[in-house]
């Protein structure tokens, strides 16, 4: 899954504040943030950034989801499992190739977020069917919710490539009934399950912190000034917003 990038209000290594002026360019590196049209320019860091991010958020929700398919009880429902981790590689594919079409290495795009994405699953590992159905219910959703708002931060090539990936059926919906029916039969597991819900998004949203944090280019993507601000706010609320009726969906408690 791919995991929603929050701004931090300073840099905690002090390089710069948030809306501040951006550094300059190393030697050898592409310009970072936006151009005077307001995007940032094709070769820049900030989108290979977000390439890199959601690139690998991709590839990881897929390995992820194709293991917790052995906790299925029914062969139908490790096929049914397999279908979406297979729809997340074919998310991480495009993406690749959209980081290759612009002269990027996709496995160098990636790294830098190698460590928040293996800490985020680390610390979220389901220990039963129902938990890895909720998990990938709600990973699915805030990648989709994720891309569609980065779809105004852009240029219009990857814009394309975003609204391709959103273009995709949701495969997530047969675990809507799966979940209400367990819901339905022992209403214990309600509790287990919304507070499972609710530690998905913060954890999600705490390795985000850590990865805006450290990659300057991304944030300043986002972040350039008191207005821009307040948008990422919104943005961040409607994320908010969309996880708790997903999990209303799913009959638990947001």
């Amino acid at each position: 899954m791919t995991q929603p990038i929050v701004p931090p209000a300073a840099d905690p290594a002090g390089r710069h504040e948030i809306g501040a002026a951006a550094p300059a360019a190393r030697p050898g590196e592409p310009a970072a943030y936006a151009n005077a049209t307001g995007m940032p320019p094709a070769d820049s860091a900030a989108v290979t950034d977000l390439l890199g991010v959601l690139a690998h958020g991709a590839l990881m929700g897929a390995l992820r989801m194709a293991a917790d398919a052995d906790l299925a009880p029914t062969l139908r429902l490790k096929a049914s499992m397999a279908t979406l981790a297979f729809g997340e590689f074919r998310h991480y594919e495009d993406l690749a190739r959209e980081l290759q079409g612009r002269g990027l290495d996709p496995d160098t795009a990636m790294q830098p977020f190698v460590a928040p994405f293996s800490a985020y699953h680390e610390r979220t590992r389901p220990s039963d069917w129902l938990e890895a159905l909720v998990k990938a219910y709600v990973g699915e959703g805030i990648a989709r919710d994720f891309f569609r708002e980065m779809a105004d931060f852009v240029d219009a090539a990857m814009g394309a490539t975003i609204a391709a990936v959103l273009a995709d059926r949701d495969q997530a919906e047969f675990v809507v009934p799966l979940v209400q029916a367990a819901t339905a039969t022992d209403p214990r597991v309600t509790g287990r399950l919304s507070l499972w819900g609710r530690r998905l998004l913060g954890e999600a949203l705490s390795q985000a912190q850590a990865v805006a944090a450290d990659r300057d280019a991304l944030a300043n993507l986002l972040v350039s000034g008191e207005a821009d601000l307040n948008r990422v706010g919104e943005m961040f609320a409607r994320l908010r917003d969309r996880h708790q009726d997903r999990m209303r969906r799913l009959g638990l408690t947001p």
